[in-house]
């Protein structure tokens, strides 16, 4: 087996719910297990998907929407754990060699 490729991949993170870490938390308590507060967690679901302004131009969402990152029951919204673990994941910062 080639080691190179596979230390170059990146760790996928836990699918499977722990007592530690449950797949599903509310938004209240996503800043307990993500880099964001609540108000941030509130301002990317509200834009998770594509929308229009006053104008009817498209304003791009931010692909959390997508991805499946929000489960909404009713009023409670409640965040996919491992999806929004793989997002953040996506959107690192590449350098150029």
């Amino acid at each position: 087996m080639n080691t190179s490729i596979a230390a170059a991949t990146p760790a996928t993170p836990p699918t499977v719910a722990t007592p530690e870490r449950p797949r599903f938390v509310p938004i209240n308590e996503g800043p307990d297990y993500l880099p964001f507060t609540k108000s941030a967690l509130r301002d990317l679901k509200f834009k998770a998907h594509d929308r229009k302004n006053s104008r009817g131009e498209t304003i791009k969402g931010n692909g959390t929407g997508p991805a499946g990152m929000w489960v909404q029951i009713g009023a409670k919204v409640l965040i996919d754990l491992p999806v929004a673990y793989v997002w953040i994941e996506s959107h690192k910062i590449r350098t150029a060699k």
